[in-house]
């Protein structure tokens, strides 16, 4: 019998380098995989259905939300947001490892109701760092920027909620703590295996 994977949640301001650094820890471990999200935004350019986002009308996502389908969702900016368990599950039961992208709220939801989800939380080395981060991305008006970096001093608060922090000051040691916690996690894994 294949021995089930481990459900991550990863939450970080915005900026705080999540996207990159689970990209970074993926290209190098074929055991992680994503969840995909499903929306019910409009694809932008490149972005496929089932790859990058479930693409769903707003009626299709509330049927799913009233059968639980969802093991959570939110409205952001207008538009339906929402992790399918079936997704998860179908992932996890064949014994590999699933990354949750999600804000505060949404790793709460996750971590009360399955109590083996293991959290990650990143956090930039200064809020200063943070914002010319998010600056240096562009697209974003001075007003949003703003709004981000309120919303990162509120996120920051409820880091210790979290089982592991990772500050991400040099990428590849960001990179190098993440892969970390996973040999940890799958050696517990193993060990509780055989025991």
């Amino acid at each position: 019998m294949t021995q089930k994977g481990t459900i991550f949640v990863v939450s970080a301001p915005s900026g705080g380098g999540k996207d990159t650094i689970i990209g970074a820890v993926k290209s190098q471990d074929d055991n992680l995989v994503h969840a995909v999200s499903a929306t019910t935004r409009k694809p932008r350019n490149s972005e496929i259905d089932g790859q990058h986002y479930w693409f769903m009308n707003v009626d299709e996502f509330k049927e799913k939300v009233e059968q639980g389908e969802f093991m959570e969702w939110a409205e952001v900016h207008g538009h339906f947001y929402g992790t399918l368990k079936a997704d998860v599950e179908k992932q996890v039961k064949s014994g590999r490892d699933v990354v949750l992208e999600l804000d505060i709220q949404g790793a709460r939801i996750v971590k009360f109701d399955d109590s083996d989800v293991r959290t990650i939380f990143i956090v930039p080395p200064s809020l200063e760092v943070l914002e010319k981060r998010i600056r240096d991305r562009g697209g974003l008006q001075d007003f949003e920027i703003k709004t981000r970096m309120l919303n990162a001093e509120i996120e920051l608060k409820a880091r210790n909620e979290y089982d592991y922090i990772i500050m991400n000051d040099v990428l590849e040691d960001a990179v190098k703590q993440f892969k970390q916690i996973l040999e940890e996690i799958r050696k517990n894994r193993q060990n509780l295996k055989q025991g």
